[in-house]
Order: C-alpha cells, then sequence, then structure tokens
C-alpha cells in the first residue's frame, strides 16, 4: 500500500522545474558537512584511483597517532633509503626533498605531505607507525573499513598508481569530514599557502585557496591513470560543504571545475529537512485489531539533500503490506518513507509502530470473518 504523504513543515512556492546539475569530472560528489548528506553524485560511489588524495588517509593514521600518544609533532622520525629512492628528489614524484639517513620532525612531515604532497614524507609516516610502507597500506585499509569507508583499498601511503589503490569520491569526501572533524587543531595546517624545507620552498598546490576565500583545506591528486581530482572544503554563513571530484583533463580544468563546484556546493544545494525521530508522519491500516489504524513514527531523523530547485517536486510516500495485522508492539517497523526529488537519490526511512494495537477477542474476529465473508466490510 503506497499513501502519499505531505509535511506541513515544508512549504515552498511555485518554482520552474528543476534543472540538472552537471560536471565535466568523471567523478563527483559534494557533501553537507554537518549532516553528511550527499547533495549531489555523479559516479561518487564507484571506486576509482584517488591518486595523492589518498594522503588523506595517511594523514589521518598520523593523526590519530598523535591523538593516542604513538607520535608526538616534535618526535624526529628516520628517513630511510626506500622513502629516499622512492618518494625522494630522484624519483621524479612529488616530494619534500628529505636527505636519505636524516632526521625530520613529525610537524614537518606533516606540512610535507599536506602542503608539498612529499610522496618521501609519507613513506616516513609509514614505516614509522608500521615498520614498513606494506604493512601500514594494510592498516590504513583496515582503518578505513572500520570507519565505514566501505570502497577504500590502499596498496601504498602515497597514492602512487596501484590496480588496489582505489576509493570513492564519496568516501573520500566523507574522510574529509572525519579529519575537520576530529582533528580540527591539525586540519588548520591545510590552509597554509607555503612549506619550506631543505631550502626549498613550494606552495600549496589546492587551487582554490588562493582565489576563494571560503575555502580551507585540503588536496589535490594526479596520475596519468586518474586524471586531476580535488578534495576540498569550504565553509559559507556557517555551513561547510566538501567536494571530491577527478578525471579532469589538466590542472587548469581541474582549478575551473573546482571553483565551480565549489560555488555551487555553497549556493545552489540544500539539505531539506522533513521530520525529527520519533515524530508521527501518517498512519497504517490494521487489520483484526482493537483498533482500525495504528500511527507511524520516524525511527530516525528523515533528510534529504538536493538542489535547491528540485525542492517543489519532493515526494514522500508511505509504504507498506496492509492492512496490517494484530497484533502489532509499539515500536515494530510496519511501513517505510520513501523520500525523493530531482536528481538526488531516494531515501528510505524505516516507520515504527507509535502505539500496542492489541488483536480483537474470538467473537470480534468472527464477526470480522462473517463481514469479509458476506462483503459486509
Amino acid at each position: 500500500m503506497r499513501a502519499f504523504i505531505t509535511f506541513c513543515l515544508i512549504a515552498f512556492a511555485p518554482m520552474t522545474q528543476a534543472q540538472d546539475f552537471q560536471t565535466s569530472a568523471s567523478h563527483a560528489v559534494i557533501l553537507d558537512y554537518d549532516t553528511g548528506e550527499i547533495l549531489f553524485n555523479q559516479n561518487g560511489s564507484e571506486a576509482m584511483p584517488p591518486a595523492s588524495m589518498s594522503k588523506l588517509m595517511t594523514l589521518l593514521m598520523a593523526f590519530e597517532a598523535i591523538d593516542r600518544g604513538a607520535l608526538s609533532l616534535d618526535d624526529e622520525l628516520p628517513v630511510s633509503e626506500h622513502a629516499w629512492r622512492t618518494g625522494g628528489a630522484a624519483s621524479g614524484s612529488s616530494t619534500m626533498f628529505l636527505e636519505i639517513n636524516s632526521r625530520v620532525s613529525v610537524e614537518n612531515l606533516l606540512r610535507g605531505i599536506i602542503i608539498q604532497s612529499g610522496n618521501d614524507a609519507c613513506i616516513v609516516i609509514a614505516e614509522a607507525l608500521s615498520g614498513s610502507e606494506s604493512a601500514f597500506a594494510a592498516d590504513m585499509t583496515t582503518r578505513a573499513r572500520e570507519l565505514g569507508l566501505t570502497s577504500a583499498s590502499f596498496a601504498n601511503s602515497t597514492g602512487w598508481p596501484h590496480p588496489d589503490q582505489r576509493i570513492s569520491a564519496a568516501d573520500l569526501a566523507r574522510l574529509a569530514a572525519i579529519l575537520i572533524r576530529d582533528h580540527s587543531d591539525l586540519y588548520e595546517i591545510f590552509a597554509e599557502r607555503e612549506f619550506t624545507y631543505n631550502g626549498i620552498r613550494q606552495f600549496n598546490r589546492n587551487p582554490l585557496l588562493p582565489v576563494m576565500s571560503a575555502v580551507d583545506g585540503l588536496k589535490t591528486g594526479h596520475t596519468e591513470e586518474s586524471g586531476y581530482g580535488l578534495v576540498a572544503s569550504g565553509v559559507r554563513d556557517g555551513v561547510r560543504r566538501i567536494i571530491a571530484y577527478n578525471g579532469m583533463e589538466s590542472e587548469r580544468a581541474r582549478a575551473n571545475e573546482g571553483e565551480r563546484l565549489m560555488r555551487a556546493a555553497l549556493a545552489d544545494f540544500t539539505v531539506v529537512h522533513l521530520a525529527d525521530a520519533g515524530d508521527v508522519v501518517g498512519d497504517a491500516d490494521v487489520y483484526l485489531g482493537q483498533a482500525e489504524t495504528v500511527s507511524l513514527r520516524l525511527a530516525e531523523t528523515a533528510q534529504l539533500g538536493m538542489h535547491v530547485r528540485a525542492r517543489d517536486d519532493l515526494q514522500a510516500v508511505i509504504v507498506y503490506d496492509g492492512p496490517v495485522s494484530a497484533p502489532i508492539t509499539e515500536g515494530d517497523v510496519i511501513a517505510r518513507l520513501e523520500v525523493a526529488a530531482p536528481g538526488a537519490e531516494t531515501r528510505v526511512y524505516d516507520l515504527e509502530a507509535s502505539e500496542n494495537v492489541e488483536r480483537k477477542g474470538l467473537i470480534g474476529r468472527a464477526l470480522a470473518g462473517l463481514g469479509s465473508l458476506f462483503g459486509l466490510n
């Protein structure tokens, strides 16, 4: 049984039909930081090669190690030959220009990863925490899965191309939200524009920092396989949004599309709040019950992220197999609320019985049966 419902708290003026928002990125999401709602999703749930955006997971592992006391910002870690040869100046990849057999502070390593995208710095952190980069990659994967980042699979700490180095844009955005929420003090490094180490000055590679005052982090990525990508976060009027996208053809294209995505994220998308957990949103017919209907309440808060022009076409539908047979116990999940809008993924919320409904007695059931038999019900 399906019943269309209208929430009294939603009242929008007539609007033109919602227009689809599109991006030239192969994979892209817009995430609302406060609610965790995905506001826009274009192949955002598909695992993809993340390139140096993988370093966000390396950084989370380092941040958590600092929190539990396994590392401190003042600790000085050794630069192995592997770190120097694989991620240093001789590698031809993005580097902090660490010298072999030198020691470097954790604080400098974090800046080397965040600002300079240093592969050598990542490997030094990996070896310090797990003994080897391969062991650290396995630990990264395990921790990502523990955090619910189910698309994540890591083969190294740097994002260097590998068939097993994969994560979705949506999980990258969620990872960014974790870094911001749980490590706000260290997150401030992401906004720093430059860092000089070993006499070499390098600038933050995030192309949005110089052009958008709302943006305060996070990380670029690029390999031939992945194209050019970016995870970035911005705040306007107290609302934080995170964008994650990949597959652009050039640095310029990445910068232009990033600015367009972030402006849209902050101005053109919204989270529509429908009702809170525990709110009664409708009722269901009851069969052989001492009441003819039972009220339905939400098991969790109902909300949906969407383009602002899609709000007028939002639909909420109560669906259940009915009538529902008595007895019914308060808290039983007996229906669901399906919420949909153009361009947004349909969300489904459990609906619980908000009260007990006892079954009719023997005589009541007999009368109901006779009524059905003779078409009196």
